[in-house]
């Protein structure tokens, strides 16, 4: 399943994951420094979906807030 995923680092809010369909924002505390951000995400799905980190993979954005991820179940 690939979701289109807008990333908000920095958020007092995290580690919280809103969803519409298709659609995730997810708020993390960590800055986007040295990539903390995308690890701290995709320790996050692989925790709000149920699955392995390894099957959460960031496909395009990788330094934008705007990512496509793939989620292998």
């Amino acid at each position: 399943m690939i979701y289109t995923v807008t990333v908000k680092p920095g958020s007092k809010k995290g580690p919280l994951v809103l969803q519409n369909t298709h659609e995730l924002t997810v708020y993390i505390r960590e800055k986007p420094i040295g990539g903390e951000a995308n690890v701290a995400l995709i320790r996050l799905l692989s925790k709000h979906f149920g699955v392995a980190k390894s099957c959460v993979v960031i496909k395009s954005g990788t330094t934008s807030r705007q990512k496509l991820i793939e989620v292998v179940q």
